[in-house]
């Protein structure tokens, strides 16, 4: 409109890349990134998943798949073990894989191993059901999953990472550690983990659906996606009873709390992007041709903008060539 001045221009900001990235506030850098690895006990099914990031490895592939990502500058990782057998009780192969790569890598890595009973139970459920079959059983499930974090310990896991989402179980898991002297061990707790159904293609891979019977879904212990308070209050929880980093998941649905957590405490908050947030990008690719690249980064600088200070995703492998080639 003429005779109008226009003050503080905000465009002046945006004007071109080298001002764009002078004032940008929010830097990504792939040592931030961790990359999920799954293991299987059995040969690896070729068609289980669609992406190739998701890909399932074994014993005999595993530790050339990490050194590819070593090359590509991840050296932070979080293992799924798959065991052949479902068996309650059985943690051999686990330990196995963990085992194999600490041998192999040593402190070339970090090494964070999944504690749950997922892939491993015959009914599909984190943790251990009671004799009804109908609920679960929540104290002999923190029994259990804290001896297998001990475990996961005493293979030479760097990290352990509940993802079970039993009530206590940080704690337990922290005093038996600290009670075998392994005090070093740092827990990476699933603390905001909500009831989504965005993890099917995870579960499709780790074959961790809950089995059919009386209690057929994960309800009554993931967090009600309408019921923001149990997700501060789950974090809370674990915050004090001494989990080292709090994840939030699925991470692009839970921004609000990211930033919450970030803001209220004093630990890392880890984003995972999970199986489901990645596929939406895949088929958005494969049917739009649009730049892969650019939409993960824009998930992930979402995610750095709402607090998250690590990024758990399957895309982690690329971040640093992705990051470096990221046009502001």
């Amino acid at each position: 409109m003429e005779g109008v001045v226009y003050h503080n221009t905000l465009r002046r900001l945006r004007r071109n890349r080298m001002v764009r990235e002078l004032s940008a506030d929010v830097v990504l850098t792939h040592k931030k990134f961790i990359q999920p690895l799954f293991i299987y006990e059995e040969k690896v099914d070729e068609n289980t998943v669609e992406y190739a990031d998701l890909k399932p490895e074994t014993l005999s592939s595993i530790l050339y798949r990490i050194e590819k990502d070593l090359q590509s500058g991840i050296d932070k990782f979080l293992l799924f073990p798959v065991p052949a057998r479902k068996d309650d009780f059985s943690f051999s192969f686990s330990l196995q894989a963990v085992q194999q790569i600490k041998n192999r890598f040593a402190n070339d890595l970090w090494l964070a191993a999944d504690v749950c009973l997922c892939s491993i139970t015959s009914h599909g459920h984190c943790g251990l059901l009671n004799e009804q079959k109908d609920e679960i059983d929540n104290h002999a499930s923190v029994q259990l999953l804290s001896d297998y974090a001990l475990q996961l310990a005493q293979a030479g896991a760097d990290c352990v990472s509940p993802s079970d989402m039993m009530d206590g179980r940080v704690a337990a898991i922290r005093r038996k550690l600290n009670e075998q002297k392994r005090d070093e061990v740092a827990i990476m707790s699933y603390s905001a983990k909500f009831a989504s159904h965005f993890y099917g293609p995870f579960r499709d891979i780790c074959k961790s659906y809950p089995a059919n019977g009386q209690l057929t879904d994960r309800r009554t212990y993931q967090i009600p996606v309408a019921n923001s308070n149990d997700a501060i209050e789950s974090a809370l929880r674990d915050y004090h009873e001494e989990a080292d980093i709090l994840i939030v998941k699925p991470a692009c649905y839970s921004t609000d709390i990211i930033y919450r957590l970030s803001r209220k405490l004093n630990k890392p908050v880890a984003a995972y992007q999970v199986s489901g947030e990645v596929a939406a990008i895949e088929l958005l690719h494969r049917q739009h041709q649009d730049e892969k690249r650019a939409a993960y980064l824009e998930t992930w600088f979402s995610l750095a903008r709402s607090g998250a200070q690590i990024i758990i995703t399957y895309a982690a492998r690329h971040a640093k060539e992705w990051i470096e080639s990221f046009k502001y």
